[in-house]
């Protein structure tokens, strides 16, 4: 639940806050004072603030982002007031469902076609080199150390994007590289690292089924989308062996030698 805050300590910290030097200037009202006649009043008007604000960010992330704000505002405020609507909530409610299911299955096709139209073309630039399961990449540097194994832990630099140039993730930008298993991550990783010689750098096109398929991960990564990698290979990472029980060597005891103290006659 995101925290409510009053107007006037918003203003306050933007103002305290300011790197321009404030002119003194008179204060003029947000709202007429005869609207925020006390502490009620401007508690509501500052909760309708919040949640336009809120609103009007979330409406945005809608499949198909397209909505009418002046029907949506009267069947809000139908609703608040208790008054009658055009349609019953039952009614909104499947109306509704079905409107963001529908558009979700249209966005996600248009996804899916456009990975796939992006990958046909790709594929026929000089450098692009694509493996029986469709994955697509370019060799930028090759290096000279061994190549891993899908069981082996590996440590990387890399840069994720959208075929639209949306970054989603960079190990670059956080300026750490990252060490996973490789055959815990998305498909496409786990083959293509494995063509990489330590030392090299390879630019990857990751189809969405050798990605994160259908459903998409964490709200950056949309459902369907064909994914770009720059990753370079660090280093193959060899875990310690954990001894046995057995092979621990109980530490001998300490000896403790006693001196002999001569008691002063």
């Amino acid at each position: 639940m995101k925290k409510i805050v009053i107007l006037p300590l918003v203003a306050v910290f933007i103002l305290s806050c300011s790197p321009i030097k404030k002119v003194e200037t008179p204060q003029i009202p947000l709202v007429s004072p005869t609207i925020l006649a006390n502490d009620v009043d401007s508690m509501s008007y500052a909760l309708g603030v919040n949640m336009g604000n809120d609103l009007s960010k979330n409406i945005k992330s809608i499949p198909g982002g397209k909505s009418n704000t002046d029907l949506l505002i009267k069947g809000f405020t139908a609703a608040m007031k208790g008054d009658s609507t055009l349609i019953s909530l039952e009614a909104s409610q499947t109306f509704f469902r079905n409107y963001i299911t529908k558009a979700q299955a249209q966005e996600s096709e248009a996804k899916k076609a456009a990975g796939e139209k992006f990958l046909n073309e790709n594929k026929n630039k000089e450098g692009v080199q694509v493996t029986p399961s469709g994955l697509q990449y370019i060799v930028l540097q090759t290096g000279n150390g061994a190549k891993p194994l899908a069981t082996d832990k590996v440590k990387v630099h890399y840069t994720g994007t959208l075929i639209d140039g949306t970054v989603f993730d960079s190990s670059v930008q956080r300026g750490e590289p990252i060490e996973f298993p490789l055959n815990q991550v998305i498909p496409g990783w786990t083959e293509g690292v494995q063509l990489m010689p330590v030392g090299s750098k390879y630019k990857f096109f990751v189809p969405y089924n050798l990605g994160y398929g259908e459903q998409g991960a964490g709200g950056v990564i949309p459902p369907f989308s064909t994914l770009i990698f720059d990753v370079e290979l660090l280093d193959i990472v060899k875990e310690q062996p954990a001894l046995k029980v057995e092979e621990v060597k109980q530490a001998p005891a300490a000896t403790t030698t006693k001196k002999s103290v001569s008691k002063k006659k």
